[in-house]
């Protein structure tokens, strides 16, 4: 059995590895489990490794980590992978891959290929609501307050859930720190619905919370450039934006109701604005607290 798994979403492919590799164990023992990394071995232990029959078990399992990232490895591993024994149970697990090179193609090709990405605002509400007792409303709160990030989410559910099986709105604020970004998002989201109180309060929560005005400064900007991609990208799905730029779709599908607020000419103006006044907080002696309160009201 020769298996890839693959993606950009972490918690999910180390939970599709640890049940891979708990099957496994469960069933021969660990006396056959053999992990590599392929950031630290050399090629010759990798093709021992592979080449080498089971001892004490009538299985082995190997579990190679980024092998790519040996030279070598790259030079001869359909020769290698083609001799596999029929003993040896091979788990390729390669977070990045170049779709354009022949390894990807023989990959997708040749093994049991499975790609983890990152899910969207509906497949992170789907699984909250699959895996934890909270209400829609509440599964979209704790999103928007931790962000989309799927192992930090597991992690703030663990805790939510010791103190309380029920997960509420006044769990979630009293045992959870907002994500600087989601908090962010909500600024210029108050800023352009012209809310200014609450606007205001959520800056003076970032300040209190200890967020430098430099840092407020480089989430704007890239809060912006979220913005850009949208407004640029025509037609395309969030989906698709996410895939080509890179970005988590629950931040590309958040940011698009804001995306509408905006024209393209005055998103740019945005964009030189924030350029200009980051270029005076490093250059001249001006109050970067008050100057970036100031361009949150001009929107």
């Amino acid at each position: 059995m020769l298996i890839t798994l693959t993606g950009n979403n972490s918690f999910l492919l180390k939970a599709e590895l640890k049940k891979l590799v708990d099957l496994f164990v469960e069933e021969y023992s660990n006396l056959g489990l053999d992990r590599l990394d392929g950031e630290e071995v050399e090629y010759d232990q990798i093709r021992e490794s592979l080449e080498s029959l089971p001892f004490l078990a009538s299985k082995k399992m190997v579990v190679l980590r980024v092998p790519s990232a040996n030279k070598k490895f790259i030079e001869k591993f359909e020769q290698l992978l083609d001799a596999l024994p029929v003993t040896t149970d091979l788990i390729i697990h390669e977070p990045k891959l170049d779709k354009r090179s022949s390894y990807y193609k023989y990959l997708k090709k040749n093994t049991e290929f499975s790609e983890f990405n990152e899910l969207d605002n509906y497949g992170l509400s789907k699984w909250l609501n699959e895996n934890v007792e909270i209400s829609i409303q509440d599964a979209k709160y704790l999103l928007e307050r931790v962000g989309p990030n799927q192992q930090l989410l597991s992690n703030e559910i663990d805790k939510l859930t010791t103190y309380n099986p029920k997960v509420t709105r006044e769990s979630i604020d009293l045992l959870t720190e907002p994500n600087p970004r989601s908090t962010i998002f909500e600024l210029l989201d108050s800023a352009f619905a012209g809310d200014t109180k609450r606007m205001m309060k959520l800056y003076d929560d970032q300040r209190a919370n200890k967020v430098e005005s430099q840092q407020i400064v480089a989430m704007l900007a890239w809060q912006l450039h979220i913005l850009a991609i949208i407004k640029t990208a025509g037609e395309k799905t969030s989906a698709q934006i996410a895939s080509e730029a890179k970005v988590n779709p629950f931040v590309i599908g958040k940011s698009r109701d804001i995306a509408r607020k905006i024209t393209l000419i005055k998103l740019k103006k945005l964009i030189n604005d924030l350029s200009e006044l980051d270029l005076k907080s490093k250059t001249s002696t001006i109050d970067v607290d008050e100057a970036i309160q100031n361009y949150l009201l001009k929107i």
